[in-house]
């Protein structure tokens, strides 16, 4: 039998003594296709660290693929929602990718035939083969995270995290990446946070909703108790071929 992609059992955290997390647990099979829905400073990014093992957990475990996070590490790969860089400084598309195969090249020795190879192949697969040689500040958004993904996944991961991949992108590109993971997650398990929905009940096979603690629904399908726990607004989640959010009327705050 394989190992669950993720196995949390009763993970709490706190920052500063404010608590962040409260027994949270979750098995994730391999091959699914998680969502993370939740509020702002719900603890859906705190969580995300934790399962990377960024940070460790107050009290419970955290197993990725039958493994400890750390000793994981060669075996995920990991996008996140900002990645700051000089967009004056000259570096390509090709070079911002071969960075991925960093840890796979001995130091101090150059990147090798098999590494350049990898490179080719994952950029062709996301589209930006033709780019390779383009400085990655003159690409758009949307390109550029297509780069930082192809980054991630040239060590062939098992395991693929992204952090809202499709913040500041424009729509015809974040139709492009989920069709993309999609296709994807027939070989990598993936496990994305985001806000958007429609995305998660069109393109994922379940659900997570984080706010303190976790709910967890296998299937896809976003219920009223994810809702009521993910927006402070009174909200009911009505499908007319697109998912979309009405509120009903209340008083401000």
């Amino acid at each position: 039998m394989k190992p669950y992609a993720i196995e949390m059992k009763n993970v709490c955290f706190s920052y500063n003594g404010d608590l962040v997390l409260k027994e949270v647990n979750l098995t994730l099979e391999q091959g699914e296709f998680l969502g993370i829905i939740g509020p702002n400073g719900g603890g859906k990014t705190t969580l995300l660290k934790l399962m990377l093992g960024v940070l460790r957990p107050d009290r419970g475990t955290i197993r990725l693929l039958g493994e400890e996070p750390h000793d994981a590490g060669h075996r995920v790969g990991y996008v996140p929602q900002n990645m700051d860089f000089n967009r004056n400084f000259p570096i390509s598309v090709m070079d911002v990718t071969l960075m991925g195969r960093l840890k796979r090249s001995r130091i101090g020795k150059g990147y090798t035939l098999e590494d350049k190879d990898k490179v080719q192949e994952i950029l062709k697969k996301v589209g930006m083969w033709k780019y390779r040689q383009r400085p990655i500040g003159q690409l758009s958004g949307g390109q550029r995270q297509r780069v930082f993904i192809a980054r991630a996944l040239v060590t062939d991961p098992e395991l693929l995290f992204l952090d809202e991949p499709t913040a500041s992108v424009d729509h015809e590109f974040e139709t492009d990446l989920y069709d993309f993971l999609k296709a994807l997650n027939k070989t990598v398990t993936i496990v994305v946070i985001t806000h958007d929905i429609g995305v998660v009940s069109s393109h994922m096979k379940s659900i997570a909703c984080v706010n303190k603690q976790l709910i967890f629904h296998k299937g896809g399908q976003i219920t009223q108790k994810m809702i009521d726990m993910a927006y402070p607004c009174p909200v009911d989640l009505i499908a007319h071929g697109l998912p979309h959010r009405v509120l009903h009327s209340h008083k401000g705050v």
